[in-house]
């Protein structure tokens, strides 16, 4: 799930983090492999790879790959590139269809080829599973590549199933709805009610309670914690839905309704309230309203596993042996992902599916909860699938009761969810003034930039006019260019401990105006442009080079914070103190004072040595730290060198290395804290015959006030607790 989406909490290659304390303390090898691109960045999430919004289609050439097997050389293929698929005629109104045009089954295919071959090629993607349906027909259903490379078995449509990450959620909002719909369930009441006292939600100093309806425009209050137990890859390790809710409650930061913040917690905690309400497990309960009856036989919540107590029955024989292999993309070619078990927060994101069921699914969601003459849902739940909850700042955007509301080429509105395991990435996003539904699933890790983009390269294509990209940026936006810049923290983050480390990295957007008149928003993806849309007081933008947009919140002339379309999370302003820079200026300066203290031990002039009783101990602790310094620093880049592979870091959190790290941290803050004390005896000193030199004072008093620095920003950053982990 993506920072919008769903599961994807990030992609951590984290490859600007600290690259100079690398360089410095590590040594160049390390540094270097932490700037190549072994994972691309995601996402924008959710997760995580922060993107501002969905990618806009890149219409790179296709280059061929290297393939380790001949069942990955046939998946590396280039295809015939997209500028050679022939081009619909354009209509009076300068779209390529009109409104109530069908697709043309030949063309569509045609497109959809180039854009998948071409990206699965650029991208080594191993397979993908599309689906296209209007009118209630299905127009495309196909299958690319291989859902396994060892033994060769090749994508099918209609029996391959695909993680489909968070697109799971939009089943458990139909579960919710229905219970609203009966009465047994309130939009307006505290989610508390319908759940077992266990898993009921703390006040933690908040006084509003969680209503259901924040859990389905994400603004309960949670923190977003996700590494060392979103994903499991030991059956060992899995819990059920209950025991996961009871253990990894996260914090609550802020009062519920306040803004909306992606919280995968609170849509398995949105999953529980209807199984508790209903008295059925969840997997059954989904089964049994809306799987059978809609004819997805081919789609299911469980997943492959042995019989544990406790844990819901496992996914069947016929299906376990069709779900797809993922996959990550390595110079020597696919690289097999052990299972991602995610039944232990099932309403989150553990389904798994294949193109034509999603095909039916969308149908149903097309034709307001009916399909093949079976009701799923009511008009109550159809009009709050098409209705948003609250629109963000951007505009239209907003969440539709648990369904992302998408702001489309052409200016058109839809409604869907995108997802994300790690190794899996799935959007499906459905129009209905055009009675289309749009779903794609990739297997390899490198497919986000392809799932993202395809419905909007699919509109664009078909149904938007032409337009004349990219848009020319402002001068009024240049001249007022410091009411926006400056470093903005995106909410959907671990606000404590050694995850919170990563969330200041992962979701911090730089905002800047370049020379152009546009505005510049780059972190951990890709940067962006952005120009105004209307008047700039506003603080309303639109990407230069699509339909996606920013909207700032502004007061007192300055942007406070900016949110993107989809709501996911808002991006607030923050202090120099939790910028990765300020971290990274410390943490070099701190490891040379470390290096030059721990020199000066063997170079320094015998006479030097005269020193009082409590000068010899200031140096001594001043040593100990520096060796705890250049300890911490040289284990920080090496667990950095190995988060390349998200896995790594998701399975392995926090691991020995980042552990000793930070408790070598904490001792040294520690330390500082008697320096401080001791600084004023170091000044009086004794006799100059017995006592330090001035300039040796000097040095002692920078590099404690340099160490205390950087234990200050360390303890903002969450380092100094290595038990939060």
């Amino acid at each position: 799930m993506n920072p919008v989406g769903g599961i994807s909490y990030m992609r951590l290659t984290i490859k600007a983090v600290f690259a100079a304390v690398l360089t410095l303390c590590a040594g160049p090898g390390l540094a270097q492999d932490q700037a190549s691109p072994a994972a691309p960045p995601v996402s924008k999430g959710p997760v995580p790879y922060v993107s501002l919004q969905r990618p806009t289609p890149r219409p790179a050439p296709a280059r061929p790959a290297a393939a380790s097997t001949p069942a990955a050389a046939a998946v590396a293929t280039p295809s015939t590139p997209i500028g050679l698929v022939p081009a619909l005629p354009v209509t009076p109104s300068g779209a390529r269809l009109a409104p109530r045009e069908a697709l043309p089954p030949a063309e569509l295919e045609a497109f959809v080829d180039g854009v998948v071959r071409s990206a699965m090629a650029r991208d080594h993607i191993a397979g993908v599973t599309v689906s296209v349906v209007q009118n209630g027909q299905v127009v495309l259903k196909k299958g690319y590549g291989f859902a396994s490379l060892a033994p060769a078995r090749k994508v099918d449509p209609d029996t391959t199933l695909f993680r489909v990450g968070s697109i799971s959620k939009t089943f458990t909002w139909i579960a919710l709805m229905r219970e609203i719909e009966a009465g047994r369930i309130r939009a307006d009441a505290p989610v508390n009610l319908y759940l077992p006292e266990r898993l009921q939600i703390r006040d933690q100093g908040f006084r509003t309670p969680v209503r259901v309806i924040n859990l389905m425009d994400h603004s309960p209050g949670f923190e977003d914690r996700a590494l060392g137990q979103l994903f499991e890859r030991n059956f060992a390790r899995e819990r059920s839905l209950a025991e996961y809710l009871r253990q990894e409650r996260p914090r609550r930061v802020r009062a519920p309704g306040e803004i909306s913040s992606y919280s995968n917690y609170g849509a398995a905690l949105a999953g529980q309230a209807v199984s508790y309400v209903s008295g059925k497990p969840f997997e059954r309960l989904i089964e049994e309203t809306i799987l059978l009856p809609t004819g997805m036989r081919n789609t299911s919540f469980r997943e492959p596993h042995p019989p544990k107590a406790g844990i819901p029955g496992a996914i069947p024989d016929r299906l376990a042996g069709q779900i797809s292999q993922g996959y990550r993309w390595i110079p020597s070619g696919f690289e097999v992902r052990p299972f991602e078990y995610i039944g232990h927060g099932a309403p989150a994101g553990s389904a798994s599916s294949t193109a034509g069921d999603i095909a039916r699914y969308m149908q149903l969601l097309l034709n307001n909860g009916t399909i093949d003459g079976a009701t799923i849902y009511g008009p109550r739940a159809a009009e709050a699938f098409r209705t948003p909850i609250r629109k963000t700042p951007a505009g239209i955007n907003g969440w539709r009761h648990g369904f992302i509301s998408y702001s489309l080429p052409g200016g058109r509105t839809g409604f869907g969810h995108d997802g994300a395991t790690m190794s899996f990435h799935s959007n499906m996003v459905v129009v209905p003034a055009l009675n289309l539904g749009i779903f794609i699933s990739t297997n390899t890790e490198t497919g986000s930039d392809l799932a993202h983009a395809f419905p909007d390269q699919v509109l664009s294509q078909f149904y938007s006019p032409p337009q004349a990209y990219p848009r020319p940026g402002s001068q009024t936006l240049k001249d007022q260019a410091r009411t926006f810049e400056g470093y903005y923290l995106g909410t959907r983050r671990a606000y404590r401990g050694l995850e919170s480390m990563i969330g200041l990295v992962t979701t911090g957007v730089t905002v800047s105006v370049d020379s152009k008149g546009r505005l510049v928003t780059s972190g951990f993806g890709p940067a962006r442009t952005w120009v105004p849309e209307g008047d700039l007081a506003e603080g309303r933008l639109i990407s230069t080079t699509g339909t996606e947009h920013l909207a700032f919140d502004i007061a007192d002339g300055r942007a406070q914070s900016f949110q993107t379309g989809g709501g996911g999370q808002t991006f607030q302003r923050a202090g120099f103190w939790k910028q990765p820079s300020t971290a990274t200026f410390l943490a070099v300066f701190t490891g040379i004072a470390a290096a030059a203290t721990l020199a000066g031990v063997l170079l320094r002039n015998r006479r030097e040595f005269r020193e009082t009783s409590i000068q010899s101990r200031a140096s001594l602790i001043q040593n100990i730290q520096a060796a705890l310094w250049l300890t911490m620093l040289i284990l920080f880049g090496l667990w950095l060198s190995r988060t390349g592979d998200l896995a790594n870091v998701m399975y392995g959190w926090p691991g020995p290395l980042l552990f000793i790290a930070s408790a070598c941290a904490m001792v040294a803050a520690a330390l500082t804290l008697a320096t401080l004390l001791l600084l004023p005896a170091i000044w009086r000193g004794g006799r100059r015959v017995d006592s330090w030199t001035p300039l040796r004072k000097l040095a002692f008093s920078v590099t404690v006030l340099l160490y205390s620095a950087f234990a200050v920003v360390l303890w903002f950053w969450g380092v100094l607790s290595p038990w939060s982990g």
